[in-house]
């Protein structure tokens, strides 16, 4: 195990907090590590007539649209089971009654504390008076086939580690039997 001899904040935000850290190696050495930590996320994978809810988003980072199951940053603190049941009503306009917990994702341990917790929505429906996304979120929803969705992660079309598990989670469980 590391032990941190020193740590350096070097960005602070409202999403996640960056350090530089300086350990003790178990071989005795010293090494730097820069860690980002992040408040975790929160994802839903929901099946209507054997189609995942999928959305379409533009990502900066990337600079590109990716297809994503929907998903949000959790707060401080929050429930990521509740933040599930806020998150899939503002992308999808549809409400849950419930939120199955089905796994948790760690997508980049080497420097990043995120955790995103992945539910399936149960037993929900499109409604009028949903929750608006956010402000700054230019979402499209759109259905896609689990098998055709399967296939769209080895075309190279889904990419988002999310995503990829949520669709293998529902394509093995339609396949098993």
């Amino acid at each position: 195990m590391e032990k941190q001899l020193n740590s350096e904040t070097l960005f602070e935000g409202k999403i996640f907090t960056v350090h530089k850290d300086e350990v003790l190696c178990e071989n005795g050495e010293k090494a730097y590590r820069e860690c980002v930590y992040h408040h975790g996320g929160a994802c839903i994978l929901a099946i209507e007539d054997d189609e995942i809810i999928l959305v379409k988003q533009y990502r900066y980072t990337l600079q590109r649209e990716m297809i994503e199951i929907p998903a949000g940053k959790l707060e401080k603190g929050e429930d990521p089971r509740e933040a599930c049941f806020r998150e899939f009503e503002e992308e999808t306009s549809r409400r849950a009654k419930d939120m199955k917990f089905l796994c948790k994702i760690v997508p980049t341990p080497g420097y990043c504390s995120e955790e995103i917790s992945l539910y399936e929505a149960i037993d929900f429906k499109e409604v009028e008076d949903s929750l608006d996304a956010d402000p700054d979120e230019d979402l499209h929803l759109l259905k896609m086939p689990i098998d055709e969705a399967y296939k769209a992660i080895f075309e190279g079309k889904i990419t988002d580690s999310k995503t990829v598990i949520a669709i293998l989670y529902a394509y093995n469980r339609k396949h098993a039997s």
